[in-house]
């Protein structure tokens, strides 16, 4: 008999006390924390900086190391069942990127992707991503083309890239040169905040 295989797909969940409202976070590593402490990486961090801001918000970090644009969105009805945020920050497509796929499909998946959870009630905050200049100007000029076509959309607000100042800082980055060092996660909330920030709430009560 073949053995069956279960895969398993773990939210973490950083709540506030007395929270009601949801931030989903949907990304690749640089959002899942590769290579340093869960508590050391931006997701984790936003949580802090939103309640010391005074917002109430379930922050839930359902990113995938090695996660693409079609890997996403074959999961995001899934995790749409699971929870209802009023927020998803969408940080995907550098894999696809880096590994070539052809810009139709990238755009095409991020397109259902933010359809997905723009009909579930969410605002999208989708973030901009770039590559490495070696992947030649004419490949990098229509990936980037990609996000701000989506970003120009009523439903979508378009977030910087999250590792600028850090890409090109050796010593913010990791050896294999491709994920950040636990010293620039903060830096990449910087980076994310100025577009998250118009989009929160805070209780009435405060």
């Amino acid at each position: 008999m073949r053995p069956v295989t279960f895969i398993v797909f773990l939210f973490v969940s950083l709540s506030a006390p007395g929270s009601d409202k949801i931030i989903l976070v949907l990304g690749d590593s640089l959002s899942a924390g590769h290579g340093i402490a869960p508590e050391a990486g931006w997701v984790f961090q936003l949580r802090s900086r939103l309640s010391m801001e005074g917002y109430s918000y379930k922050v839930i970090n359902a990113s995938i190391s090695g996660e693409t644009t079609h890997g996403a969105n074959s999961r995001l009805h899934g995790i749409l069942k699971e929870i209802k945020p009023d927020i998803t920050i969408v940080e995907l497509g550098g894999n696809d990127g880096l590994r070539g796929i052809p810009l139709a499909e990238i755009r095409d998946n991020l397109h259902e992707i933010v359809e997905k959870i723009s009909a579930s009630g969410s605002s999208v905050l989708l973030v901009e991503m770039l590559l490495p200049p070696n992947y030649g100007a004419a490949y990098i000029e229509k990936f980037v083309a990609v996000y701000k076509q989506l970003g120009s959309q009523d439903n979508v607000i378009l977030a910087k890239f999250i590792m600028d100042d850090i890409a090109d800082n050796p010593d913010l980055m990791q050896s294999d040169g491709i994920h950040p060092k636990a010293e620039a996660q903060v830096m990449m909330l910087d980076n994310l905040w100025p577009d998250l920030y118009p989009l929160l709430e805070k209780d009435v009560d405060q």
